[in-house]
């Protein structure tokens, strides 16, 4: 079974298309993904002020974290499903795969997006312009984790 991920994975790898209008694709996805965390934070928030005020404004403490924990369940859930990819991503028709062809679970969904938090915040969002030297058009965490961003697998064979 292995084998033939890692032969059907390396088809993929070296399919040009595979790559076609990726870092469009990726940044609009991007878009789309950001905009459906905010959206999730209003219940969120309603929820932890409900919290606050049940504990006597202990709860509201979570206000601090609720952005990142947002975020956090909302990639563990989507790019960590069997379809390794967030609803942006889905919408734009490309997904997250490893180049070692195992699947992408929800821990390791988590670990690529705060990779990725961490870099744009520490080596400011300039660290995006890594894709423009990359052949597969990877960002620095996709290069470190070993991930790539591909068109979907029906869009190539249409």
């Amino acid at each position: 079974m292995s084998q033939t991920v890692d032969l059907e994975s390396n088809a993929i790898l070296n399919d040009v298309r595979a790559f076609s209008s990726v870092r469009t694709r990726r940044i609009l996805a991007f878009m789309v993904d950001f905009t459906i965390v905010l959206l999730l934070l209003i219940p969120a928030a309603i929820v932890v002020g409900i919290l606050g005020v049940i504990t006597f404004g202990l709860g509201w403490l979570l206000y601090a974290a609720l952005l990142p924990l947002v975020a956090i369940l909302y990639v563990g859930f989507t790019m960590g499903s069997g379809s390794q990819a967030t609803i942006g991503m889905r919408l734009f028709g490309i997904r997250l795969m490893r180049l070692d062809g195992a699947p992408v679970d929800s821990v390791f969904a988590v670990l690529h997006a705060v990779l990725f938090w961490a870099s744009i915040a520490t080596l400011t969002p300039l660290v995006l312009l890594f894709s423009l030297f990359t052949r597969r058009k990877e960002l620095l965490h996709d290069y470190l984790l070993g991930t790539v961003v591909i068109r979907n697998i029906h869009d190539l064979k249409a």
